[in-house]
């Protein structure tokens, strides 16, 4: 009986190990359940977020999908207190199995399995855990995930064939998703302790690896101590298989748990409003006339140009990767290296900051305190400013979601007059409050926004953008998108077509009112804001410094306004809607300060214009560069002008209106600039170069009704010149960056500004006359 009991014993045993032999062979082949293939075990399906690379080598940002921020880091890069606390936590005879612990699997089967012990520890390998995230679905029930362990056994015996222990640890780190937004560690170790995997502290890594059991449960940012005592667990792990002495461990425990936390936000951080406007213009389509509106004609021309000319604009339609598939920024794991320079962009966001936050806003809510039609111009009245304040209710969101509901005008109007608790935008951070949505409108109208770009007139490297006050709450681009009135500051394009033509610095021109006709015989006499020098004979250099109104027109009734056009059209200002009229010599058309700032590139570069340079290489998730990008130039004018230019923009610095750089803000370099204000001081404008940068600045309101009503206020010379003043101090005063005060233009000793364009033609002909003749 007795022999009949083991034949039978052991007959079910090997019958139990022939079923399981059978079942994970099946599995093995595919028969039961899902096994990826060997293709795909060898290229796990690991989405990356793309980086967005400063100049100098800093992570300004990231592009993800919500729930797949994550950023590569190689084992390399790994603090060994990670690789530690995991291996002794998770795994601890990690290096010795091949994908299944058979210890750790009958401790779970007995003291879990049997005899319901709790915290008896599971059974599963570090890789089993890396194949149940990369291909099991979430099991609704114990039964469930039962069947999914023998799947998992197989695809963790296959990754241990394919991959090294280190490749699996990394692979893990990199796939973990650490809540809050961090997915993968490195992401996770910037967004707890604000710093690099391999830089992190053991107690800080013990808190991580602490997540991996349950990183809800263990959340720190939400359970500190239920975390902590969780970090402390780990510690002892580590301390078991001798990674830490005992004393390492005590003194370690007893420490808080302390975080840096940064969630990371694409709306946060440096270069904000830089990194939106490089994501859109990579991941732009080819143009279709017919998804355009009409009155967005214009802005299809614009696309259709950059997707001709621009090789980064749509990238992404443009280029293929390996597969045929067309890159994805939101998981291929790309690198992007850009061309701004992280401390200049800091210090041109903290100028923007200074100047509105500390000075021109307090002004701007002093002058508007009080007033029935605050913020906008008190040349409107009450009714006019309803008007304007019932249409931006129209365009709002709001509106348009509550008449897509059904609501009636009434029902609609009623909520928007409704007080309603609510955080709102203040320079001293977000401020909670009670107001209804009307007067939330009216509210964020008064503060003055602000655009800002500097960018090396040689090779176009666009260090500092700057397209708003404060990205979160502010998000319309006024450095690349936006477009305003330029004012005076197209007066150097004036300027340059005239030397173009003949003219010269030294030239003289009677200092009187001018009256000049448009193609219909309507008469146009603009008005100056200086009487100075009235009558006298003054020089060219003189009016421009001085940003004579006279002068300009007296210049225009000498030209084209065709030619005018044709020329602001060469220097890269892509507005078709610009109106060939006499007026035009005093800037009512509207540009992007990142067009002036890349038209004043010429007067600096010999007559060369560069366009704005953003990004200057690309690199796949392997590090293979799959792209490189170099400047585009255009000659725009003559060097001889642009020399003569440049005496005459020095002029508006060293005795001009551009003054103040000098006197409020102590800087002695050789420059050259221009300040510019619109009618009814709308726009204040103000473009200033050095021999190795060139900037640019407006600041206005939201609507061109939104304005300071005194001139003193309302200048550019007041309001953008000081931006770029304070960031020109800032720049200076880093040594780091290079850039010195000392450095001057380079024009050619024996230069003549007083020799008219006409002559320096005739001796250019006579020159290249002469070398025939002695040839």
């Amino acid at each position: 009986m007795r022999k009949i009991f083991i034949y039978v014993l052991w007959g079910f045993v090997i019958l139990c190990m022939l079923v399981v032999a059978v079942i994970f062979t099946a599995i093995a082949k595919g028969k039961i359940g899902y096994v990826p293939p060997v293709e795909e075990l060898e290229n796990p399906n690991l989405k990356f977020a793309t980086q967005i690379i400063s100049e100098d080598g800093k992570l300004l940002g990231t592009w993800s999908l919500s729930k797949e921020n994550r950023v590569y880091v190689g084992y390399e890069d790994l603090s060994p207190h990670l690789v530690h606390a995991l291996v002794a936590t998770e795994d601890v005879r990690f290096e010795d199995h091949s994908g299944i612990d058979a210890r750790a699997f009958m401790r779970a089967v007995i003291k879990r399995g049997i005899f319901m012990q709790k915290h008896a520890g599971g059974g599963s390998t570090i890789t089993q855990q890396l194949a149940k995230q990369f291909y099991s679905p979430t099991a609704d029930n114990v039964m469930e995930r039962l069947l999914q362990k023998p799947i998992e056994w197989v695809i963790a015996v296959k990754l241990e064939r394919y991959y090294t222990k280190e490749e699996i640890l990394t692979m893990y780190l990199n796939k973990f998703d650490f809540l809050n937004n961090a997915v993968g560690i490195k992401t996770a170790a910037k967004t707890y302790f604000g710093k690099d995997p391999k830089n992190l502290k053991i107690e800080e890594a013990a808190t991580l690896i602490g997540m991996c059991k349950n990183p809800s449960l263990y959340n720190p940012r939400r359970f500190n101590e239920r975390s902590r005592g969780r970090r402390n667990t780990v510690l002892d792990q580590m301390r078991k298989a001798g990674y830490i002495t005992r004393e390492e461990c005590d003194s370690l425990q007893a420490l808080p748990l302390v975080l840096k936390f940064q969630p990371v936000d694409h709306k946060d951080g440096l270069a904000t409003y830089f990194r939106e406007y490089l994501r859109g213009i990579m991941t732009a389509r080819k143009p279709n006339r017919s998804d355009y509106r009409g009155w967005q004609m214009q802005k299809y021309y614009e696309d259709s140009l950059a997707w001709e000319t621009n090789p980064l604009y749509g990238w992404c339609a443009k280029n293929k990767k390996k597969d045929g598939t067309n890159y994805n920024l939101y998981v291929d794991g790309l690198k992007i290296y850009t061309t701004i320079n992280s401390h200049m962009q800091q210090y041109a966001e903290e100028a923007v900051y200074e100047h509105l936050a500390k000075y021109l806003q307090p002004r701007f809510f002093k002058e508007k305190r009080g007033r029935k039609t605050a913020p906008y111009t008190n040349q409107l009245t009450p009714e006019e400013v309803q008007q304007i304040l019932d249409r931006s209710v129209h365009q709002s969101d709001r509106y348009r979601t509550m008449k897509a509901d059904g609501c009636s005008e009434a029902e609609i109007m009623k909520a928007f007059n409704t007080k309603y608790e609510m955080s709102v935008f203040s320079w001293e951070g977000e401020k909670d409050t009670i107001m209804t949505p009307l007067d939330s409108i009216r509210y964020y109208k008064h503060f003055l926004r602000a655009g800002f770009m500097s960018m090396d007139p040689i090779t176009g490297y666009v260090k500092a953008y700057v397209g708003g006050p404060n990205y979160n709450y502010f998000q319309y681009d006024m450095a690349m998108v936006g477009r305003r009135q330029v004012g005076s500051t197209i007066k150097p394009y004036l300027y340059a077509l005239a030397m173009e033509n003949g003219f010269s610095p030294c030239d003289e021109v009677r200092n009187v009112e001018q009256t000049l006709f448009d193609e219909n015989g309507k008469a146009w006499s603009p008005r100056n804001s200086s009487k100075s020098h009235y009558g006298e004979m003054v020089t060219l250099k003189w009016g421009l410094a001085n940003s004579n109104n006279w002068i300009s027109a007296y210049l225009m009734s000498k030209l084209s306004p065709y030619d005018l056009v044709r020329l602001i059209h060469s220097f890269g200002v892509l507005n078709k809607d610009i109106q060939p009229t006499v007026s035009l010599c005093l800037g009512p058309c509207e540009i992007s300060v990142g067009e002036m700032v890349s038209a004043y590139t010429a007067f600096v570069n010999k007559g060369i214009r560069t366009a704005p340079l953003f990004v200057t290489r690309i690199e796949d998730s392997d590090g293979n560069v799959v792209a490189t990008f170099t400047p585009q130039v255009n000659e725009v004018i003559s060097e001889s002008t642009s020399y003569k230019m440049l005496v005459m923009l020095r002029a508006v610095i060293n005795e001009g209106t551009g003054g103040r750089v000098r006197r409020l803000y102590g800087i002695k370099a050789d420059m050259g600039g221009k300040t510019g204000t619109t009618n009814r001081n709308s726009d204040g404008w103000f473009m200033g170069f050095t021999p190795s940068l060139v900037s640019g600045c407006w600041v206005g309101g939201e609507e061109r009704d939104i304005h300071f009503d005194t001139m003193r206020d309302g200048q550019g010379a007041s309001m953008a010149l000081p931006i770029w003043g304070i960031y020109m101090q800032k720049v200076y005063a880093d040594k780091s960056l290079g850039y010195s005060p000392d450095e001057t233009f380079d024009i050619p000793g024996d230069f003549d500004p007083c020799k008219d364009r006409l002559t320096e033609i005739e001796e250019e002909n006579n020159t290249r006359l002469d070398d025939v003749f002695f040839q």
